[in-house]
């Protein structure tokens, strides 16, 4: 019998229920996460898009940041799509002075490094470990990984265009973000690959 794992989405800002959605179409249970009180209560917790800057400050307001950074130091699963890559980085590039992350992931990121709002598009991604045709990759003003440590792996890159090469999708050990949004595609491949990691961690 499969288990059902419990995941909270980050309900601060971005496309909540869009998770929570392909969450459960990939066989997860789905909570919001509104309060510190309500991470004890998931074995995973998604990162979703929106605008880092305003989501790092609301989360240190609402007292979320330091139990998250406890939560992945512990090594509960994460994975953050968009602004939850920037959350997850350990160091940025073009951030405010006064933003926080989360960090855990050994990898400096550049926010908004594919342009404005106007410059979004959308491209196809192969995603090692997720098995099929490539993954219909949707950039809003995206970041990219500029570098990365030794013990993170890249998941995919950029394939054609200006930015072919660029790192848009990697791991490190129970985290992986992505600089696009699986959410908004309908196509659940990216949270299956994410709630079996969870089952394993579990």
């Amino acid at each position: 019998m499969t288990s059902t794992p419990v995941i909270g989405v980050l309900a601060i800002q971005g496309a909540v229920r869009e998770h929570v959605q392909l969450l459960e179409a990939a066989g997860a249970a789905a909570i919001h996460i509104r309060h510190a009180s309500d991470i004890a209560r998931v074995s995973g917790i998604i990162l979703p898009g929106g605008e880092s800057t305003t989501i790092s400050k609301l989360a240190v307001i609402d007292g979320l940041m330091e139990p998250l950074r406890q939560a992945a130091k512990s090594g509960l699963p994460m994975y953050g799509s968009c602004a939850g890559m920037i959350l997850l980085a350990d160091r940025i590039l073009d951030g405010r002075p006064d933003q926080e992350t989360i960090g855990g992931i050994d990898m400096t990121v550049r926010r908004n490094a594919f342009g404005r709002q106007v410059d979004s598009f959308e491209g196809g991604i192969d995603l090692a470990g997720i098995e099929g045709d490539p993954f219909p990759g949707i950039f809003i003003r995206a970041p990219w990984v500029e570098e990365i440590g030794p013990g993170v792996q890249v998941l995919g890159r950029v394939s054609s265009g200006d930015a072919e090469g660029r790192i848009v999708a990697v791991r490190d050990r129970s985290l992986i973000a992505t600089s696009f949004h699986p959410e908004l595609t309908g196509d659940t491949r990216v949270h299956q690959y994410f709630v079996e990691m969870v089952r394993q961690a579990a």
